[in-house]
């Protein structure tokens, strides 16, 4: 199986890439990953931007409908939505002028993943960081 974010690229986003993470699928539903993994970025000092169209305010922080509505720089856009779905993000991701994305746990797409690293962006799909960030310690 290929990897698409071997462990240097992981730990660079995870530890060199900044600290505000937009959360792309996260709500209040508590019952879902993104709820969780979200949870787990603020543990090690992440802001996390809900984003959802709903815009729910999601664990003391304001949320947006979409990327482009982010009033601010993002450093990460976190991926949770349908595998269909995210190659737009990833494209929405390098038009907000995000250093990098990670798309979850059984969420590839190929040609997101060549068009994201061609703009320049660093990548990781498939992969979870709630998992991945306390192996760094």
């Amino acid at each position: 199986m290929t990897s698409y974010g071997d462990d240097t690229t992981v730990r660079g986003i995870l530890t060199g890439t900044g600290d505000t993470w937009a959360v792309v699928g996260l709500s209040t539903n508590t019952a879902r990953a993104a709820y969780g993994v979200a949870r787990v970025l603020q543990r090690y000092g992440k802001r996390i931007v809900p984003v959802h169209p709903k815009a729910e305010t999601v664990l003391g922080e304001q949320g947006y409908a979409s990327l482009a509505e982010i009033p601010f720089p993002v450093d990460v856009v976190d991926v949770f939505v349908n595998g269909a779905l995210a190659g737009e993000v990833a494209d929405e991701a390098v038009a907000v002028g995000a250093k990098a994305v990670w798309f979850q746990l059984g969420v590839v797409d190929e040609a997101a993943y060549e068009r994201t690293r061609g703009a320049g962006l660093a990548m990781v799909m498939d992969k979870c960081p709630a998992i991945e960030i306390p192996l760094l310690d």
